[in-house]
């Protein structure tokens, strides 16, 4: 794993967004802008892509434990950290659209081709061709006989 996927795991799996990797960084006083941070998570064949270096992601991880612990005068607990992160993610708001809903079928449009006029017996689904009962089908597929070298008693 490079520097880089280390740090896009651990930002998905604190659920960090790119301001809150920013002032972890500040807590170790390392100072980066937001579009050099972007540049890390990029795919590999971006034209702006840039390797995480070990010095980042180094102050990163002692950002990390001082943002998730915190310091010894001022301890703190991680898992109140860490549902305060998932507390701030946005929920997806459904209200907001309206629900779908599908239209009731048109009787009229549902006949296809056959005319309004033809009475109600005419109008049922047309019959499935029966075959003879037997051997009525041709056979496409002869049956075959797998020997598997194994006699069978």
């Amino acid at each position: 794993m490079t520097n880089n996927d280390i740090l896009k795991t651990l930002r998905v799996a604190l659920m960090l967004r790119d301001d809150q990797i920013v002032e972890i960084l500040e807590l170790v006083d390392f100072r980066i802008s937001k579009s050099e941070l972007g540049a890390f998570f990029r795919a590999e064949d971006h034209e702006n892509y840039m390797e995480c270096g070990d010095q980042v992601l180094r102050n990163f991880l002692n950002g990390l434990v001082i943002h998730l612990r915190g310091t010894k005068e001022n301890p703190k607990n991680p898992n109140d950290v860490l549902a305060k992160h998932k507390a701030e993610i946005p929920k997806k708001d459904s209200s907001n659209r309206p629900e779908f809903k599908a239209a009731p079928k048109d009787p009229e449009r549902a006949r296809g081709d056959q005319s309004s006029s033809k009475s109600s017996s005419a109008a049922k689904k047309p019959k499935k061709k029966e075959f003879p009962k037997g051997n009525g089908k041709p056979s496409v597929v002869e049956k075959v006989v797998y020997k598997n070298g194994k006699n069978k008693k």
